[in-house]
């Protein structure tokens, strides 16, 4: 969290202000796409002055950032069910439900797009990966803890968040409540040891 985000006090005109702006980036997305429009721009559909906005977040990008980390925490915060699985199965139902929402598109292009728009794009694809990564290892540890055998936090990108949001962008949807838990079940399956692997026959070779 920068000092702009720190200095920001909950509630009253700072509260309405922060919903219009992200509210704006959010249409102009599924209007326009990513790269666009301007900070002007969303000034002005949010009805707020440019200076606001630059004094707020500081640039386009830490903005756009922002709104994605909000919207995902938002609609898809941590579950604690109190077993890996259902966690799991919640933070997975709670994902597909926000990415084929309304808005949810507009926001997935957006975490899509950041990482090409320079550098100042790529550190803030590369922040919300890290703050999202952060909060899914923040679950995982607390399987851990009970006992469980939970999976790395990069083999849950891979095996749940990946597939849903290619088959999103891609509009193969709906995600349906079967295909998700599927998603789950695999990551879940316990994987054959190395001696549990069938052996290569060699051939010719034959035991007594």
């Amino acid at each position: 969290m920068n000092e702009r985000q720190g200095a920001r006090r909950p509630g009253g005109r700072s509260a309405r202000v922060g919903t219009q702006v992200h509210q704006a980036v959010t249409d102009l997305i599924g209007e326009r796409g990513y790269g666009n429009f301007t900070v002007g721009e969303i000034a002005a559909r949010a009805g707020v002055a440019d200076s606001s906005v630059y004094r707020r977040w500081g640039s386009l990008e830490t903005l756009l950032t922002d709104v994605a980390l909000t919207r995902l925490n938002a609609q898809s915060p941590m579950p604690d069910t109190g077993s890996l699985a259902g966690d799991l199965r919640t933070y997975a139902a709670q994902v597909a439900r926000e990415i084929t929402g309304p808005d949810g598109p507009a926001v997935l292009h957006l975490a899509v797009a950041l990482s090409g728009s320079g550098q100042q794009g790529l550190q803030a694809s590369a922040d919300l990966r890290a703050e999202r990564t952060r909060q899914l290892r923040s679950m995982l540890d607390r399987a851990r803890d009970r006992g469980e055998h939970a999976p790395d936090a990069l083999d849950v990108l891979d095996h749940i968040l990946a597939p849903m949001y290619i088959r999103v962008l891609f509009g193969m949807v709906p995600l349906t409540p079967d295909y998700v838990d599927g998603l789950v079940d695999r990551l879940l399956r316990p994987q054959p040891g190395p001696r549990d692997q069938p052996s290569a026959a060699v051939p010719g070779l034959r035991f007594a």
